[in-house]
């Protein structure tokens, strides 16, 4: 079976058609629990997220902020695993017919397997993966079984990436490019900067595919500053602390659809 990494070509061209930027929104599988999670990400989609990020769980998560970090540690605590996150994605993208993906470091993909992740993935209707600590030069296997399977191979770029590095990177990413807004980990930011901007155009410079924006977007009028330079604006840091500061599942789940729709409007300059 065949991944959706068209879907996710045509998500992010329909939304450029719109003349707006996508939506992205990161959550974590298994978080508050496997069932809680998955209702969680429908909520984005029903709020208005294009496409949206499924984290998997990981013990040492070198790009996450505290507050990623604090959901990772309770879902881990809950025993959530690589099957769950499969679940997730099958579950989500079954509901709503939008694109899923996955963002994971390369540790638990090298110990389940390339080949068995990627088929899963695949089966799943997960439209492929982002890889924020794989190195390009080191990639070659994850790409051969991704191509293979129809999944996007999404790498991370930085403001610190030379020209020549970032050309190097573009070449062989599929999907998207995710642009990291500044040096450091996920989290909230007062602002988000003109560094982000340069990235984007430096990045655009050597492709035509799609140049994505995360870390440190956390509200409607981020989103909106971002989405007139970028082709998408990635949220997650703002979900997770929704749902961490509200009061049961319940109302966390309600919290994401509510900002989902917050940003949404952001997006679309009507914020």
């Amino acid at each position: 079976m065949s991944g959706n990494i068209q879907l996710l070509s045509d998500t992010l061209a329909a939304a450029k058609a719109e003349g707006r930027a996508a939506l992205i929104a990161y959550l974590p599988a298994g978080f508050p629990t496997v069932d809680g999670g998955i209702e969680a990400v429908k909520a984005a989609f029903d709020g208005g997220a294009d496409i949206v990020e499924v984290g998997l769980p990981h013990s040492d998560p070198v790009l996450d902020g505290p507050v990623i970090q604090t959901a990772d540690d309770i879902a881990l605590r809950g025993g959530v695993k690589i099957a769950d996150v499969m679940r997730t994605v099958r579950e989500a993208h079954t509901a709503t017919g939008k694109p899923v993906l996955v963002m994971t470091y390369w540790n638990p993909i090298d110990r389940y397997g390339v080949e068995r992740f990627t088929a899963e993935l695949a089966e799943a209707g997960g439209a492929g993966c982002i890889l924020p600590d794989l190195p390009v030069q080191e990639a070659g296997l994850w790409r051969e079984h991704a191509e293979k399977h129809g999944l996007a191979t999404v790498f991370v770029v930085a403001p610190s990436s030379k020209d020549a590095r970032l050309a190097e990177i573009t070449k062989v990413g599929t999907g998207f490019v995710y642009a990291a807004s500044l040096m450091g980990v996920t989290g909230t930011r007062e602002s988000v900067g003109a560094q982000a901007q340069d990235l984007v155009e430096r990045t655009r410079a050597t492709t035509d595919t799609p140049v994505c924006v995360g870390l440190g977007v956390s509200d409607a009028r981020q989103a909106a500053e971002v989405a007139r330079f970028a082709d998408g604006v990635i949220v997650g840091s703002a979900f997770v602390k929704r749902m961490l500061d509200a009061p049961d599942d319940a109302a966390g789940v309600e919290a994401v659809r509510t900002l989902a729709g917050e940003l949404a409007k952001g997006v679309r300059g009507q914020a």
